[in-house]
C-alpha cells in the first residue's frame, strides 16, 4: 500500500487529472504502457506522443521539488523527509522500466535486449584495486589491459604478461584491435559477430526512444539544483555527496542499460549526443517554473567557472578588441606574450583553441586554421556535454565516471564523448588545482582519459579536428604558472628567469601527473608526434614550458651553520622534471628513429638553444657560474643532448650543423661541469651543513630510474663539448672547477685558496675520475642499444648477486613506458644468460629464505669489468669497494693473481667519426703537465695522494697510448721549429713523444718556510725545458687558469665582431692568496726526469725492490709482435705499470731505446741519501707491523674457533638432525650423581632438594601427531568447488570415534584408562639442553620483566630465551636429583624368573608414595614440579584436557598425564622418519627431555593410585577365577575389555605407576607382559579382517599343532586357538550380511600373515624401544627395514638370547606367557563375546585398530599460483558470505578464513586465530592469497614466514606486486612442513610479533 500513497502523493503533485486517478495509475502501470506503446506505433502517433510526454512530466518531475528541498534546505530536511523522496524516486523508477518494456515484464524486457547484443567488445569497466592483466605480447598500446575472464579465455601461453591491481581502474580491451593484436582475443571476441546478429526491430527499443531523454533530463535538473557554490573557506564535499547518494538508483539504472549490450547502447548515444532534444528541453524557456530555476542555476555554475554563456555578446567585444595580447601578460610574462602573439598569422586569431576556456586568462595558440565554429562550443549542445561538466563539477563521482566509461564500446559514443572530454580539458585542469581529494580525483581523470588517449586513430582525430595538442600544452603551461617564483641562480638581484616552486602542493602532491601523462600518451602515437613535432609554434610553447623547470631546487651551500630546516622539496623537483620533461622528451625521441625525421630535430635543436639563450641572457650569464651553488635540474641542457645523440645515432645529421659557435658551447658546459664538481664536493662531504637532503640529491640523480634522462645527457653534452672546444681550455676549466688547479704544484708545500686540505685529496679524485668516466663512457658515442644494455648489466652484477626483478628495476630501461620497449624483452633475457649464470634459492638452515640470484660468469670478471661504469652507476659509494672486493675474490680464486688488484683496464667501443675530437684531451699538453706533476709528487711522497690518484693517472696515460694520433712520419726528427709552447715544458701535443721528453730544472712559486727553498741557484737555468720568454716556474703553478682566460678571451675576441661586446674583466682576486698566508717565492727545483723514468721508478718503488723493471721485449722479442698478453690483464700497480711501458715501447722506437737506457742505468735511489736511516726504520717498522699483524690474524682464529665451537653446541637450533655434545648424559656408569651447569651464574653441581635445577623448556600444545592420515595420497589443497576436504580420516578423529564409543558401552573410569588422548592439542616438551638454577632463572625472570624493550614474547606469560643460546623457551622441567643411570642395574643379568618380577611389580604399584623424595615434606623440588605440572596442563585448551564424562574427575588427570609422556614419544618417533631403522643415539635424545618429564609426571601419577581391584595387571598376569561374576551386574557397565586396550597406554600406565627410578628387569618384565596382550590382539584383528574360508582352514591347521611342544609360541596354533573361541559368541555372526565388503583379495601365505602380525606390533615395540632408550640410556641399535622387528624385540629382551636367526624370523617366538597361554587367552575372549552377545558390530569396530599411520603432511598445493588465486580470491567466506578483503587458507586443514576480518570476530578473536587454535591448537600455517605469503600463528605471536611460491626466476612476489606467474618451490614447502613437524617455528623464524587476536 506504500506504493500506492507514493503515488498519491505523485498524483498531488498537480492539479488531479481526472481520467486518471490515483490507484488507477499504480495498478495499471503495465496496461498504461502497452497503451501508450500501441498508440505510438499508429503511423501518425502525436497523440500518443503528447500523452506520453504528459505522463512523464507528471511522474518525472513530482520528485524534484522534494530532492531539491532535500539538498538545499539541508540535514533536517532530508531526515525528516527521508521516506518521501526516495519512495517518490522509486515510484518514477517503476514508472521508467515498465514504460520501457511497454507493458511487457522489465526482465524479460532486458533479455531481449541483450539477444540482439553484438558483442564484438568486452568493455567491461572495473573499477581501483581490480585483478586484472597485461599481455605485452598482445599489446599495441602499453596501457592495454584484459579483465580475468577474457584473459584466461585468451591463448597467452608463452607471452610476457603480468597480473596487476588496478590503481586508478580501467576497462577491458579484448576485442579492441586498435590496442591490442587479435590473436590475443578470447573465445567470445574474436568472432565478428555482427554479421549473424538480427536486426533490432523497431518497436523493441521505441519506447525507450522516447523515454530516456526525459530521464537524463531530470537527472541534470537534479544535478543543477543540487549543486550549490561552496563557500571559500568550506569544502562542500558533504553536500555534494549527499545528492549523489539521492541519485545513486538513477545512475545505476542507467548503468544497468548499458549493461544490455549494443543495441541499448546505440539508443543511448542518440539520446546523449542529439542536440535537439537538448535544446528542447533544457533551453529554460517556457511557462515551466521550475526549469526556470533550474536553467539559471546552470548559468551561475558555469560563470562561477570562469566559462561563459555566449549569448553574453560583450564577449565577443572584448575578444576582437585585443586579438594580440594574450592573457599571459596579465603574469608579468611580457616576453612569453609576444612571442606567443607573433605565432598568429592568420585573421581568426580571436578564436580561441582552448574550446570552453571563455573568459579565462589565454594563450594565443599557433594553429591557425580554426573554424568560425569553435566559438560556440562554449554552448553545451548535448546531454552528453551537460553531463561531463557536471561529472567534472562533483570531482568524477565513481558511478558517473564508469556510466560513461560504460558507454564505450559503442564507436560513435567513443568520437563524441573524446571530443567532449577535450573541450573539457581545461575546466577539468581548474577543478583538478582546487580539489581537496586531488588523489582520488586524478585516478578518476584517468581513468577515463586513458581509455581515450591509448587508441591512435581517435588521438590523431581529436588532435585534427579539436587541437588537442594546443590545448594540453596550453593547460599544462597554465597550470605550472600559478606556482612560478623568481630564479637565484646566478645573479640573484637582476635575474629575469622564473621557475617552479617545488615547495607548492602542485608539485609536492604531484598533482599535475594526470595532465603529463595523458600528454605522455598522446604523444607514443606516432601521428601525433609527429604533428607536435611540425609545429613551431608549439615547441616554442613547450620549451618555455620545459625553461620553468631549468634551475630549480637551487642548493646554495652552508658555509657555516649547519641548516636549521631540512626542505625535502627535492623529490617533488627530480619527480617534476622526470615526468613532465623527461619522459615527453623520450616520446618525442622515440619518432625520431629514421633518417627522414632529421627535420623534426633540427626544428626541436633550434627552438632548445633559443630556449638556453634566453636563459643565460636572464640569469646574465657570462663565463664564471656563481660559486657555492648548484641545481640538478638542466631540462633544455639534457633535451638538447638528447636531441643531439639521436641525430647522430639515427639520423645521420652531421654533428656539426646542429652545434651553435664556440662561446655557446663554452656556456653549455659550465652548469653540468658544476654538477659533476658539486658531485664529489658532496661526497667529499663539503656540503655536510646542508643536511642529509643534498646527499638524497646527489644519489637520485645517478639512481637507475633517474640515470639516463640526468647524468647521462649530461655527461654526452660535456663529452661533446669537449670534443669541439680547444682540449687546454677544457682541461683547465675541469680542475678550476673542482678547485685542485693550487695542488698541481710540484712544490712538497702549496696553499690552495679555495679548499680545505682535507677535502683536497677526495676532490683531485674526483677531479680525475670524471676525466676517466668523461674519455671512457661510449654510452652515446657509439654503443649499439645491446652492447649498452649488456654494458649496464655487467655493472650491476659486478657490484652483488642480483635478482631478476632487481636487475630490471636498476638497469635505466628506455624510459619512456609508453614505447613498449621494456626491460622486460628478448635482448634482456638473452643478454641476461651470457652475462650471468643463475644460482638456485638455497636454504640456509637459519630459516632465512634465499631468492633466486644471477652472478657473473667467470669470463665477464676476466674480460669485461668495467670499473668506470660502477662508478658511474653506483648509488652508495660502498658498492665501488662491494665491486672490487669481488673482483679481488675472482682473481684469487681463478688462480690469476693473489694480491690486491687495481682497478683493470678495459678496452673500449670505438668512437663515432663525429666524436674523434674527444681524444684530443688526452693529447694536450695542460694534461701532460698534470699527470707529470701527478707522477712526481707520488713518487716524492707528498701529501694527499693517495693510490686511488696513481691509478687514475696511469689509466688517463694509457687511454692516450691506446688513443695515440698517427705519429709524425719522422719520429727521429727534432722537434720541428720552435713551437709555440707555452713554457716549453713539453715540446708537442703527442703523448707519445711527450712522454720520453726530458724537464730538467723547474721555477715553482712556494711557500718561503718550504724546504725547497735553497740559497744557491743551480749554475744554469736555462736548460731545454725552461723557455726564457716567460717565467716558466709562475706559469707553472697558475698555467690553468691563466691559460683557460687566455683561451676564453681569444674564442670571445674571435666571436665577437662587435667591439661593444666587452667582456666583463674577472677579478682574480679569489686566486690569489690572502694577505695572512706567507709569503710565496720562487725556488728552482732540479727534475732531471721524463715521463717514462717516472713510471720506472714508480715501479722500483711500488716492488719495493731497486731495479725491479726489466723490459720484458729484451728476452722474448714475441712480446711486441702480440701485444694482448693475459698476464698483464689483471694485477695491481705494478702491473699497470709494466702494461703502460710496453705500450709506449710499442709505439714508438724511440720510447723502447730510452726504456732500455733508462733500466740500464744503476737508478739510484730517487730521494736523497740522508733518508737511508729513516728508511731502515721504516723497514723496522714494516716488519714489526707484519709480526703484529701475523698475532693479531692468530689470537682471531683461534678466537673464531672456540666461537665456532660454541656456536655448534649451542646455536643448533635449525634442524633436529645435527648431533651435539649435550651436559645433561653424563653416561659414564662410574658417575654417582649427575652434574649440571648453570647458564646463569656458571656454577656446575647436582640437581638438589634443596636447589634444584632445571632444564630450559619450551611447551607447546600440538596437534601435528593428529594429522597423520592412514592412506599414502597426500591431500591436496582444493581449487575447485567440487574438491573439499573431509577430516574423517585423520588419527585425531579416529581416535575421538574410539574414545566416545568405548564411553558408550564401558565404565567411564575405566574408559579413560584404555586409550591414550593427545592426538590434538597434546603437549610437546622440548629443551635446548641448556640448565640453570631455578632459583637464578626466577631472578632471570625479573629482569626481563623490568626490561621493556624486549619484544617479540611476553615474559609474564613466562616466556623467555635461553639466556646462554637465546633460544625461544617458556618453562623450566626440574631436575631429578640423583644420577641418570642409577648404578646401572641392567648391566647386571637378572637372575630371577618372571613369575617372580610379576609379583614385584604388583607389590611396587600397590605401595602408594613409595617416592625417594617424600610428598608430604614440601621441598623446593616438589613445589617446582607442581609448578611445572601446571604449566603442562595449562599450555592446552582445556577441551583437549577434560574427556571424561564427570568434570574433573581424577581420571581426567591421569590420562592426561600418561598422554603427555605418549605425544612426546610419539613425536619423537615421527622426527626420525617414523621408524627407528637409523638407531644411533637419539638425535634428539641428546637434547630431549623425556627423562625429567616422566620424573615429574611419574611424581604425580602415584597420587592417583588405581584400586588394585581394577589394575589391568591382575588381567594381564593371573587367571581370575569367577569368571561370570561381572556379568552378574546388568545396571552398572561393564570394564573395558583387557582386548579393547590400547596397548601402548598400557606400557605407559605400568611404568608411570612404578616408583622412579626404574629397575631394567622390571621394565623388561612389563614389556613381555604386554606384549603377549598385543600379540594376541592382532591374531584378533587378522580373524576379524579375513572371511569364513580363511577362518576355518586356519582353525583347522592350528588345531592339529596343538599338542607339540612350542604351541604357546606357535601363531598358527594361536590363531586357531582365537578364533574357536570367537566364534562362541556372536562376533562373526554378521559376516554373512555383508560378505562382499569384508572378502579380501589376498591369499594368505604364512609370509603375508607374519608380516600383518608384526606390522601390527611394531608402533608398540618402536615406543617401547624409544622409551627404554630414554629410560636407561642405551642405544639404539640400526638396522634394514624388514629386521626392525627382529633388531628391537632382541634389544627390548623379547628375544630368547639363544634365539638364531638363519630361519625365518617368526615373531611369535617373542612370546613369554605367565600363565597358561590357551587359559588366559581364553579368559580374554570371554570378555569380547560377552560384549558382542548385544553389539556384534561395534564389537568389531573395537577390534580393527589402524597401527599404520603414514607421517603427518601439510597439503600439497597446486603447481601453479594463478590456480589457488583464481578459486580463493573472489570466494566468499563461509561464515559472512561476503568476499574478503585479506582471504587465507589453512594449509594443514584447507579452511577458508578471512584475515583480519571483523566480520567474522567471535569474542574478540578474529577467524585465523580462532582457526589456529581449533586446527593446531594455537599452530596455525596460512597461506594470504592475495600476497603469497605463508603466515605463522604460534600462541598469541605471529609472524610472516616467506612464500613457498617463486616465479620463474626463483624470486617471490609478496604482494603479487609484479604479478608474474608463480610456481611451487617444493623444497621451500618441504622446509614448512620440516619445521611445523619439528615444531621449530620459534627457534628458527627471528621476526615475531603479538597479534592481539587480530588476525
Amino acid at each position: 500500500m506504500a506504493a500506492a500513497a507514493a503515488a498519491a502523493a505523485v498524483a498531488g503533485a498537480q492539479p488531479p487529472q481526472p481520467e486518471l486517478s490515483a490507484p488507477g495509475l499504480v495498478l495499471d502501470k503495465a496496461a498504461t504502457a502497452a497503451h501508450l506503446k500501441a498508440a505510438l506505433s499508429r503511423p501518425d502517433n502525436r497523440a500518443g506522443a503528447e500523452e506520453l510526454q504528459a505522463l512523464l512530466e507528471r511522474v518525472l518531475s513530482a520528485e524534484r521539488p522534494l530532492a531539491a528541498a532535500a539538498a538545499a534546505a539541508g540535514e533536517e530536511a532530508a531526515a525528516g523527509g527521508a521516506g518521501g523522496p526516495g519512495a517518490a524516486e522509486e515510484e518514477a523508477l517503476e514508472w521508467c522500466k515498465c514504460l520501457l518494456a511497454g507493458g511487457g515484464g522489465y526482465d524479460e524486457f532486458c533479455a531481449a535486449v541483450r539477444a540482439y547484443d553484438p558483442a564484438a567488445l568486452c568493455g567491461l569497466v572495473w573499477t581501483a584495486n581490480f585483478v586484472a592483466y597485461r599481455c605485452r605480447t598482445c599489446g599495441i598500446s602499453p596501457c592495454m589491459s584484459l579483465c580475468a575472464e577474457c584473459f584466461h579465455q585468451g591463448d597467452h601461453t608463452g607471452h610476457d604478461f603480468n597480473m596487476f591491481r588496478s590503481q586508478a581502474g580501467g576497462a577491458c580491451d579484448c576485442g579492441d584491435s586498435n590496442v591490442m593484436r587479435e590473436s590475443g582475443f578470447c573465445k567470445r571476441h574474436q568472432i565478428k559477430s555482427s554479421s549473424n546478429i538480427p536486426c533490432v526491430p523497431k518497436d523493441l527499443l521505441m519506447m525507450s526512444e522516447f523515454v530516456l531523454p526525459r530521464f537524463i533530463f531530470c537527472l541534470i535538473q537534479y544535478l543543477r539544483e543540487g549543486y550549490n557554490e561552496p563557500a571559500a573557506d568550506v569544502p562542500s564535499e558533504k553536500d555534494l555527496n549527499k545528492v549523489l547518494q539521492l541519485l545513486e538508483p538513477q545512475i545505476s539504472f542507467l548503468e544497468d542499460l548499458t549493461k544490455m549490450g549494443g543495441a541499448m547502447r546505440s539508443v543511448l548515444t542518440q539520446v546523449l549526443t542529439n542536440q535537439q532534444n537538448y535544446k528542447d528541453l533544457t533551453s529554460g524557456l517556457g511557462e515551466n517554473a521550475c526549469a526556470k530555476k533550474s536553467h539559471e542555476k546552470y548559468l551561475i555554475a558555469l560563470k562561477s567557472s570562469g566559462l561563459t554563456y555566449p549569448e553574453d555578446k560583450l564577449v565577443y567585444g572584448i575578444q576582437d578588441a585585443s586579438p594580440g595580447t594574450s592573457t599571459l601578460a596579465g603574469q608579468g610574462f611580457a616576453g612569453t606574450t609576444a612571442t606567443l602573439g607573433q605565432l598568429d598569422s592568420s585573421d581568426e586569431d580571436d578564436q580561441d583553441g582552448s574550446q570552453g576556456l571563455g573568459k579565462r586568462k589565454r594563450v594565443k595558440l599557433s594553429s591557425s586554421t580554426k573554424d568560425q565554429s569553435i566559438m560556440d562550443v562554449l554552448k553545451h549542445k548535448s546531454f552528453l556535454e551537460e553531463l561531463l561538466f557536471w561529472t567534472i563539477k562533483y570531482e568524477f563521482p565513481q558511478k558517473m565516471v564508469t556510466f560513461l566509461l560504460n558507454m564505450l564500446p559503442d564507436q560513435e559514443y567513443k568520437v563524441a564523448f573524446t571530443k567532449t572530454f577535450v573541450q573539457h580539458y581545461a575546466f577539468i585542469m581548474k577543478t583538478l588545482k582546487k580539489s581537496h581529494e586531488s588523489d582520488t580525483m586524478s585516478n578518476r581523470i584517468v581513468h577515463i582519459s586513458v581509455q581515450l588517449f591509448s587508441n591512435e586513430e581517435l588521438a590523431r582525430q581529436v588532435t585534427e579536428e579539436c587541437q588537442l595538442l594546443d590545448i594540453m600544452v596550453t593547460v599544462l603551461l597554465y597550470m605550472m604558472e600559478s606556482c612560478l617564483i623568481k630564479s637565484e641562480l646566478q645573479d640573484e638581484e637582476n635575474s629575469l628567469h622564473v621557475v617552479v616552486n617545488c615547495g607548492e602542493a602542485l608539485l609536492k602532491n604531484n598533482t599535475y601527473w594526470p595532465l603529463v601523462s595523458d600528454f605522455i600518451n598522446i604523444l607514443s602515437h606516432q601521428s601525433v608526434a609527429k604533428r607536435f613535432l611540425e609545429d613551431h609554434g608549439l615547441l616554442v610553447t613547450w620549451m618555455n614550458f620545459v625553461s620553468f623547470f631549468q634551475g630549480m631546487n637551487l642548493n646554495k651551500r652552508e658555509l657555516n651553520e649547519h641548516v636549521e630546516f631540512e626542505s625535502q622539496t627535492y623529490y617533488a623537483a627530480f619527480a617534476a622534471e622526470l615526468e613532465a620533461c623527461a619522459q615527453p622528451m623520450w616520446g618525442l625521441l622515440s619518432h625520431c628513429k629514421v633518417r627522414e625525421t632529421q627535420e623534426y630535430t633540427r626544428n626541436v635543436v633550434r627552438y632548445c638553444l633559443e630556449a638556453l639563450q634566453d636563459w643565460f641572457d636572464a640569469i646574465n650569464f657570462v663565463d664564471e657560474p656563481a660559486p657555492n651553488q648548484v641545481t640538478f635540474h638542466l631540462p633544455l641542457h639534457r633535451y638538447y643532448a638528447m636531441f643531439l645523440s639521436k641525430a647522430v645515432k639515427c639520423q645521420e645529421l652531421d654533428l656539426d650543423s646542429v652545434l651553435p659557435d664556440q662561446e655557446m658551447l663554452m656556456k653549455l658546459m659550465i652548469h653540468p661541469l658544476q654538477i659533476q664538481a658539486s658531485l664529489a664536493e658532496i661526497h667529499s662531504n663539503m656540503w655536510v651543513r646542508n643536511g642529509l637532503q643534498i646527499k638524497g640529491q646527489a644519489m637520485t640523480y645517478v639512481q637507475s630510474h633517474f640515470c639516463n634522462s640526468m647524468i647521462d645527457p649530461d655527461i654526452y653534452l660535456l663529452q661533446v663539448c669537449a670534443s669541439r672546444l680547444d682540449p687546454d681550455y677544457f682541461i683547465s676549466s675541469v680542475f678550476e672547477r673542482f678547485k685542485v688547479v693550487d695542488l698541481l704544484t710540484m712544490a712538497s708545500q702549496h696553499q690552495n685558496t679555495v679548499l680545505d686540505a682535507e677535502h683536497e685529496r677526495s676532490m683531485l679524485e674526483g677531479a680525475l675520475t670524471f676525466l676517466v668516466i668523461l674519455l671512457s663512457l661510449r654510452l652515446h658515442l657509439g654503443m649499439s642499444d645491446d652492447e649498452i644494455l649488456r654494458a649496464e648489466m655487467v655493472a650491476q652484477l659486478c657490484m652483488n648477486d642480483r635478482t631478476h626483478s632487481s636487475l630490471l628495476d636498476l638497469i635505466p630501461e628506455n624510459p619512456n613506458p609508453k614505447s613498449g620497449i621494456i626491460p622486460g624483452s628478448y635482448s634482456f633475457e638473452s643478454v641476461l644468460s651470457a652475462v650471468a649464470d643463475f644460482k638456485a634459492p638455497v636454504f640456509e638452515p637459519g630459516g632465512s629464505m634465499q631468492q633466486g640470484m644471477y652472478t657473473p660468469k667467470a669470463e665477464v670478471w676476466d674480460q669485461e669489468f668495467d670499473p668506470v661504469m660502477v662508478i658511474l652507476r653506483t648509488v652508495y659509494r660502498r658498492d665501488v669497494q662491494s665491486a672490487m672486493d669481488r673482483y679481488t675474490a675472482f682473481l684469487k680464486q681463478s688462480g690469476k693473481f693473489p694480491g690486491n688488484p687495481w682497478p683493470p683496464y678495459k678496452k673500449r667501443t670505438p668512437l663515432h667519426p663525429s666524436y674523434k675530437g674527444l681524444m684530443r684531451l688526452l693529447h694536450c699538453k695542460t694534461l701532460h703537465i698534470v699527470l707529470f706533476t701527478l707522477l712526481y709528487k707520488i713518487l716524492m711522497d707528498h701529501q694527499n695522494l693517495s693510490e686511488h690518484v696513481l691509478c687514475m693517472v696511469l689509466y688517463l696515460i694509457e687511454l692516450g697510448l691506446e688513443n695515440s694520433v698517427e705519429e709524425e712520419s719522422d719520429e727521429e726528427a727534432s722537434v720541428c721549429g720552435p713551437e709555440r709552447c707555452h713554457d716549453s715544458w713539453f715540446p708537442g701535443s703527442n703523448l707519445v713523444s711527450n712522454m720520453r721528453h726530458f724537464i730538467n730544472y723547474v721555477r715553482v712559486r712556494v711557500p718561503e718556510t718550504a724546504p725547497e727553498v735553497k740559497r744557491d741557484p743551480p749554475a744554469s737555468t736555462s736548460s731545454d725545458s725552461l723557455g726564457s720568454s716567460q717565467n716558466s716556474g709562475t706559469a707553472q703553478v697558475f698555467s690553468l687558469v691563466a691559460e683557460r682566460r687566455k683561451k676564453f678571451q681569444e674564442i670571445i675576441n674571435r666571436s665577437s665582431s662587435e667591439a661593444n661586446q666587452v667582456v666583463r674583466p674577472k677579478s682574480s682576486s679569489k686566486w690569489s692568496a690572502p694577505g695572512s698566508a706567507p709569503q710565496l717565492t720562487t725556488a728552482i727545483l732540479e727534475i732531471k726526469e721524463s715521463i717514462l723514468s717516472l713510471l720506472i721508478k714508480l715501479h722500483h718503488k711500488l716492488s719495493g725492490k731497486q731495479n725491479s723493471y726489466y723490459p720484458p721485449w729484451l728476452d722474448d722479442i714475441d712480446v711486441l709482435i702480440q701485444p694482448e698478453i693475459p698476464k698483464y690483464s689483471h694485477g695491481d700497480g705494478i702491473t699497470s705499470v709494466e702494461r703502460i711501458l710496453l705500450k709506449a715501447a710499442l709505439q714508438s722506437r724511440m720510447n723502447k731505446r730510452i726504456i732500455e737506457e733508462i733500466c740500464r742505468k744503476v737508478t739510484p735511489p730517487v730521494p736523497p741519501k740522508k733518508i737511508t736511516a729513516a728508511e731502515k726504520k721504516t723497514m723496522d717498522k714494516e716488519e714489526r707491523r707484519q709480526k703484529a699483524r701475523e698475532r693479531q690474524q692468530k689470537l682471531l682464529a683461534e678466537f673464531a674457533s672456540r666461537q665456532k665451537s660454541f656456536m655448534e653446541t649451542a646455536m643448533d637450533v635449525d634442524s633436529p638432525e645435527n648431533d651435539i655434545p649435550m651436559e645433561i648424559t653424563a653416561a659414564e656408569p662410574q658417575v654417582s650423581e649427575a652434574v649440571y651447569d648453570c647458564v646463569i651464574c656458571g656454577q656446575s653441581g647436582p640437581s638438589s632438594e634443596d636447589r634444584p635445577t632445571g632444564l630450559v623448556v619450551l611447551l607447546q600444545a600440538s596437534s601435528v601427531l593428529g594429522q597423520c592420515r592412514d592412506n599414502i595420497e597426500p591431500k591436496k589443497l582444493p581449487v575447485t568447488e567440487e574438491e573439499q576436504i573431509y577430516p574423517w580420516d585423520t588419527c585425531a578423529a579416529v581416535h575421538d570415534v574410539r574414545l566416545s564409543l568405548l564411553q558408550r558401552y564401558f565404565k567411564d573410569s575405566s574408559c579413560l584408562l584404555a586409550v591414550s588422548i593427545g592426538w590434538e592439542g597434546g603437549v610437546y616438551v622440548q629443551t635446548c639442553g641448556h640448565t640453570l638454577h631455578i632459583d637464578c632463572h626466577k631472578s632471570y625472570m625479573e629482569s626481563l620483566r623490568n626490561d621493556q624493550v624486549l619484544q617479540g614474547f611476553s615474559v609474564d606469560k613466562g616466556e623467555f630465551t635461553c639466556p646462554l643460546c637465546r633460544q625461544f623457551a617458556n618453562s623450566v622441567l626440574p631436575c631429578y636429583p640423583g644420577s641418570n643411570v642409577e648404578n646401572n642395574p641392567w648391566q647386571r643379568a637378572s637372575s630371577k624368573g618372571i613369575q617372580d618380577l610379576i609379583k614385584e611389580v604388583k607389590e611396587l604399584q600397590g605401595r602408594p608414595g613409595a617416592f625417594p623424595v617424600s610428598i608430604s615434606s614440601e621441598t623446593n623440588l616438589s613445589k617446582e614440579m607442581e609448578a611445572v605440572m601446571k604449566d603442562i596442563k595449562n599450555t592446552t585448551q582445556k577441551k583437549y584436557r577434560d574427556y571424561s564424562k564427570t568434570p574433573g574427575s581424577p581420571d581426567n588427570d591421569f590420562l592426561f598425564m600418561y598422554s603427555v609422556a605418549r605425544t612426546n614419544l610419539e613425536l619423537e618417533l615421527i622426527h626420525r622418519g617414523g621408524n627407528l631403522c637409523s638407531g644411533g643415539a637419539s638425535t634428539t635424545g641428546k637434547r630431549s627431555c623425556l627423562n625429567q618429564l616422566f620424573h615429574v609426571l611419574a611424581l604425580h601419577m602415584r597420587l592417583y593410585s588405581i584400586d588394585s581391584e581394577y589394575n589391568p595387571w591382575r588381567k594381564l598376569t593371573q587367571l581370575v577365577e569367577e569368571m561370570n561374576s561381572q556379568l552378574g551386574n546388568e545396571e552398572q557397565q561393564p570394564e573395558v575389555p583387557i582386548l579393547y586396550h590400547d596397548v601402548t597406554s598400557l606400557l605407559l600406565i605400568q611404568i608411570l605407576m612404578m616408583p622412579q627410578p626404574l629397575r631394567k628387569d622390571h621394565f623388561t618384565c612389563i614389556v613381555k607382559v604386554l606384549f603377549n596382550l598385543l600379540y594376541t590382539q592382532a591374531l584378533v584383528a587378522l580373524s576379524v579382517k579375513c572371511n569364513e574360508e580363511d577362518r576355518s582352514a586356519w582353525k583347522h591347521t592350528g588345531a592339529l599343532k596343538k599338542n607339540t611342544c612350542d604351541a604357546e609360541k606357535s601363531y598358527e596354533v594361536l590363531l586357531s586357538f582365537v578364533i574357536t573361541e570367537l566364534s562362541k559368541g556372536k562376533l562373526y555372526h554378521e559376516e554373512a550380511t555383508q560378505e562382499c565388503a569384508m572378502v579380501s583379495l589376498v591369499t594368505w601365505s604364512p609370509e603375508s600373515l607374519e608380516r600383518c602380525l608384526q606390522d601390527f606390533c611394531l608402533p608398540f615395540l618402536r615406543i617401547t624401544s624409544l622409551l627404554q632408550h630414554h629410560l636407561f640410556g642405551e642405544d639404539l641399535p640400526s638396522c634394514q627395514e624388514e629386521e626392525e622387528f627382529s633388531v628391537l624385540s632382541s634389544c627390548l629382551g623379547l628375544l630368547p638370547t639363544f634365539y638364531q636367526t638363519e630361519h625365518p624370523f617368526i615373531s611369535a617366538s617373542c612370546l613369554d606367557w605367565p600363565v597358561p597361554a590357551f587359559d588366559i587367552i581364553s579368559q580374554w575372549c570371554f570378555e569380547i563375546n560377552s560384549f558382542t552377545e548385544r553389539h556384534a558390530e561395534q564389537g568389531k569396530a573395537l577390534l580393527i585398530q589402524e597401527s599404520r599411520w603414514k607421517l603427518p603432511h601439510l597439503l600439497q598445493l597446486p603447481e601453479n599460483y594463478n590456480t589457488i588465486f583464481q578459486y580463493y580470491h573472489r570466494k566468499t567466506c563461509s561464515v559472512c558470505t561476503k568476499v574478503p578483503k585479506d582471504p587465507a587458507v589453512c594449509l594443514v586443514c584447507g579452511t577458508f578464513v578471512c584475515l583480519k576480518g571483523l566480520c567474522c570476530k567471535q569474542q574478540s578473536y578474529c577467524e585465523c586465530v580462532l582457526h589456529s587454535q581449533n586446527c593446531g591448537a594455537g599452530t596455525g600455517i596460512f597461506l594470504l592469497i592475495n600476497a603469497s605469503v605463508i603466515i605463522i600463528i604460534r600462541g598469541h605471536r605471529f609472524c610472516l614466514w616467506g612464500s613457498v611460491y617463486l616465479d620463474a626466476h626463483g624470486e617471490e612476489d609478496r604482494d603479487l606486486r609484479r604479478g608474474k606467474p608463480l610456481y611451487i618451490c617444493k623444497e621451500r614447502y618441504k622446509v614448512l612442513e620440516q619445521q611445523w613437524i619439528s615444531h621449530t617455528f620459534d627457534h628458527i623464524n627471528k621476526r615475531w610479533g603479538p597479534h592481539y587476536n587480530g588476525l
